[in-house]
């Protein structure tokens, strides 16, 4: 039984994948399995996942997905990372899984750091970082491209609500709270993640959503019927690629 379960869900994710994979191959923490959940990538993803050793299996929207991949998960913990995302360090695994035991946490997230050199990104992520730090005793929250749970957990609490649309993530974290779990936010390492969304949405624009998301989670609860603005999973559609024989 691998001590570690990392489950991916996938879209159209042959760019950032591999340096997702090539991190997670890195780490001292070897006692890994991957879980690919795809949901019908047009392009590369399943076969590039394969080529890494991943088991892939369907997926779906992000809640969706992680759920179909902790179906197949083995490891008494399971990792819910994003395809943008890298592992740091090649002790991302070894620390942060010996920080969970030794601090008896249930489910647990990091500090987050951006794929990025522009003072703007570092700025955003650091406020995020200040306010998940304020926030964590009280309301938590974690982004779905980190969260480390305990298997039995995920299983106890039913996994993700898959009819919330956006921030199944944070709902997810503080479910597992209210039902007498630990939750906790990492010092060991920060995620590294890419600011594709940042610069597909524009700062200001994802700033102002997911403030609004918060007040609205607060005051009215998750988005259960849908958005009031546009929210897209993974990379970018491949052009003139026709699709891979197991899409046809």
């Amino acid at each position: 039984m691998p001590r570690v379960s990392i489950i991916i869900p996938t879209k159209n994710e042959e760019k950032m994948l591999p340096k997702l994979l090539d991190s997670v191959k890195a780490q001292t923490l070897s006692d890994v399995e991957i879980i690919v959940a795809d949901a019908h990538s047009s392009d590369a993803t399943r076969s590039i996942a394969e080529s890494y050793g991943a088991r892939v299996v369907e997926g779906g929207m992000p809640g969706p997905g992680r759920n179909k991949g902790a179906i197949h998960a083995r490891g008494e913990i399971i990792a819910f990372l994003d395809a943008d995302v890298q592992l740091p360090s090649s002790k991302f695994l070894e620390e942060c899984v010996s920080e969970m035991d030794r601090k008896g946490l249930d489910i647990a997230t990091c500090k987050v750091r951006p794929l990025s050199r522009k003072p703007i990104d570092r700025a955003l992520h650091e406020a995020y970082n200040a306010f998940v730090i304020a926030t964590e005793k009280i309301r938590p929250h974690a982004p779905g491209f980190c969260i480390l749970v305990r298997r039995h957990v995920h299983h106890d609490i039913k996994g993700f609500d898959e009819d919330i649309v956006f921030a199944e993530d944070h709902e997810y974290v503080q479910r597992a709270q209210k039902q007498g779990n630990r939750f906790g936010i990492l010092r060991s390492h920060p995620i590294a993640v890419s600011v594709r969304r940042l610069e597909k949405d524009g700062r200001l624009i994802l700033a102002l959503k997911y403030i609004f998301s918060e007040l609205h989670m607060v005051t009215k609860g998750p988005f259960k019927k849908g958005l009031p603005f546009d929210y897209d999973m993974g990379g970018d559609e491949p052009k003139d690629t026709e699709p891979s024989s197991s899409q046809k």
